[in-house]
This record gives C-alpha cells, sequence and structure tokens, in this order.
C-alpha cells in the first residue's frame, strides 16, 4: 500500500499533517477553556478518536505486542503530564477548565516530542506500523487523562455518573 511513493515522501506529509493537526488541536483547546465543560464533552473526545482503531484492519497498520507495550507506556506517561495541569474551576455556577500557560507549552512539547520521535524511529520502523503506534501512544494519553478529568469534574459537581 505504501509502495507508491518513497517512504520519504509520506514521512514528509504526515509530519505536515502532525503540525497541522498539533496547531488546530492548540486552537480548539484555547477556544474550549472559554465554554463551560460538561461530562458528555470529556467522555465524548476518547470515544470519537476510537474509530480510529478501525486502521489495524489493514496489515500495514497493525503492530507488534511489545510495540503496542511500548506505546501505551509512552501514552501513559505523557497523560501525567497533562493530569498534572488540567484543573477546573467554577465561574457562575458553571464548571470551566482554568486556563494554564503550561498546559500550551505542554501540547507543543509533547507535538515536538512526537515529531522528533517520528523522524528518529521512521528509519527502524515501517512508516505504517509507526502510524498505528503513534494511534496507540494518543489513545493511551487521552484515556486516563480524559478519565482523570472526569473524576475531577464529579467532585467538583458532586452528582451521581449521567452523561448530559
Amino acid at each position: 500500500m505504501f509502495d507508491r511513493f518513497p517512504p520519504e515522501v509520506y514521512l514528509i506529509v504526515s509530519t505536515i499533517l502532525a503540525i497541522g493537526m498539533g496547531t488546530l488541536t492548540l486552537v480548539v483547546r484555547t477556544k474550549a477553556a472559554k465554554r463551560p465543560v460538561s461530562m458528555k464533552k470529556i467522555i465524548l473526545p476518547p470515544i470519537f478518536m476510537s474509530t480510529g482503531a478501525l486502521m489495524f484492519i489493514f496489515p500495514e497498520f497493525r503492530v507488534h505486542p511489545m510495540q503496542i507495550l511500548e506505546a501505551l507506556l509512552v501514552g501513559f506517561l505523557f497523560s501525567l503530564i497533562l493530569i498534572r495541569t488540567t484543573k477546573f474551576e467554577v465561574r457562575e455556577g458553571d464548571v470551566y477548565m482554568t486556563r494554564s500557560k503550561a498546559f500550551l507549552f505542554i501540547l507543543i512539547g509533547l507535538l515536538i516530542v512526537r515529531i522528533v520521535g517520528k523522524l528518529i524511529l521512521s528509519s527502524t520502523i515501517d512508516i505504517g506500523e509507526l502510524g498505528g503506534m503513534f494511534w496507540i501512544l494518543a489513545f493511551g494519553m487521552i484515556v486516563p487523562w480524559r478519565i482523570a478529568m472526569l473524576m475531577q469534574y464529579k467532585k467538583i459537581v458532586k452528582v451521581p455518573l449521567k452523561v448530559n
């Protein structure tokens, strides 16, 4: 599937796309801080992202069990940084994420680490496998982070778990 163009082309295109998606994420996260948080807004992103697992239907994206473990571990470690910097506050009866300058730097830092990692690993790992690994890493990062956000949100609003 990936033999149509030289691997360098896929690497360059995917790096440009990663930078674009990272920039879009920064814009979306900055705007989201201006709106109240709800359980639905916390729970839905990992559910939407889970559809990306369909990539593993194609052999090019399949990852070895050890690579799965490595990607999940790195994703979990990255999630700890996000968990530490994500805080909520109550304003006018609604719950908001507090704006943190550190959060933007962390997202930029994670993007840079991801791009550098991809550039280094692309010489030893097939580009399809690498894409699968980075999806696993991202999913392994967002799920613990969102679970921690949900727990923190529930403490603030003190209501039983239900999607509103």
